[in-house]
């Protein structure tokens, strides 16, 4: 006959040494884990970062020039649409005399046919027959083809601010697009330092002030001694109010008077010299003469990485810029702002 005896159930003691052994090798997975993915160390990080900076202010400048170029847009749209209402308004009164012929003609005995055809028919249409010209008045006909060039003047006219308001908003959806990105970039390397621990931290917050001190200090003694002449009154005009601005901190999509990004900063300091200035690099590049490294001179527009950065060149391979997101507008030498790609001279 079959047993029916239960099952013996497992004792208090076993099930603890089972328990304890299932955490154990939990933590021994967790462990291996993260082994498998180390902590980033503080030099990588901040590699990282800056890199991601860069990118970051790559998407601020592509966000500044659709900016710039949806504030042309709107301009160009307010003045075509104060164009179409001054133009139909003038529509309207050579529409008003037409009518007033009409009221002068009704009163004496009857509307001319050919005018008649006119005020119940499309000018167009109406006009583009010869034979019904030659019915009217030269008066009237200079009327009529005055009216009929104003409507064609204002068809085209609206035509063209439809076109421009489609790409105003294309602008915007670029506009929340790079906006996006840049915020992403910044996001991102602010992730990457919380991973580092509070002294980790305040070693690279206190590595980045004393790089600008020195930098600062250095270059500023450097120019002190004027061994090189500058590119021109104007650029060192430019020069000399950039240097106003050290200490000024970096803000994207800023362009002062106290925070800046790079095209920010050399926009401002040409304004202040009575040069203006395009707002982005990638329009910047245009607004000189372009020469090569070893042309520059004090004054001169330096740019960097593809046209993401620019700066001012202050003489003895050091240039005075507004470097990144956390720095300040500061002196550095060009051997760290990695690739050059030209430099520019405005005016002279």
């Amino acid at each position: 006959m079959a047993s029916h005896r239960r099952p013996k159930q497992p004792s208090r003691a076993r099930v603890t040494v089972l328990t304890a052994a299932a955490a154990a090798a939990v933590a021994l997975s967790a462990q291996s884990g993260a082994q498998a993915a180390p902590k980033p160390k503080i030099d990588e990080v901040k590699s990282k970062v800056d890199a991601l900076h860069h990118e970051a202010e790559e998407a601020t400048e592509q966000y500044n020039q659709a900016e710039e170029r949806r504030g042309k847009l709107q301009d160009e749209i307010g003045n075509l649409q104060d164009k179409v209402a001054r133009g139909q308004q003038e529509l309207n009164t050579l529409r008003d005399q037409i009518g007033s012929v009409a009221s002068a003609q009704y009163r004496s005995g009857g509307i001319d046919p050919a005018l008649q055809l006119f005020l119940s028919a499309d000018p167009d249409t109406y006009l583009d027959k010869a034979s019904a010209i030659d019915q009217l008045s030269a008066q009237q006909a200079d009327v009529l083809t005055s009216i009929q060039a104003k409507q064609r003047t204002l068809a085209q006219q609206r035509a063209e601010a439809t076109t421009k308001l489609a790409d105003l908003e294309d602008v915007r959806k670029t506009l929340g697009a790079k906006k996006k990105k840049f915020q992403g970039k910044l996001a991102e390397a602010q992730k990457l330092l919380n991973t580092l621990t509070a002294a980790e931290k305040a070693k690279l917050e206190q590595e980045e002030r004393a790089k600008e001190q020195r930098a600062s200090r250095a270059a500023g003694e450097r120019i002190d001694l004027g061994n090189e002449a500058p590119a021109s009154g104007l650029g060192a005009a430019a020069l000399a109010a950039a240097a106003t601005r050290q200490g000024m901190p970096y803000q994207s999509g800023h362009e002062g008077p106290t925070s800046f990004d790079c095209s920010g900063l050399t926009q401002w300091a040409y304004g202040q010299a009575g040069a203006r200035l395009s707002r982005v690099t990638y329009t910047q590049q245009n607004d000189g003469t372009k020469i090569g490294r070893s042309q520059l001179k004090p004054g001169d527009l330096v740019f960097f990485n593809g046209l993401s950065h620019v700066g001012l060149y202050a003489g003895n391979n050091t240039i005075l810029h507004a470097p990144k997101p956390g720095a300040s507008v500061r002196y550095e030498s060009m051997n760290y702002m990695g690739t050059f790609q030209f430099g520019v001279r405005i005016g002279g």
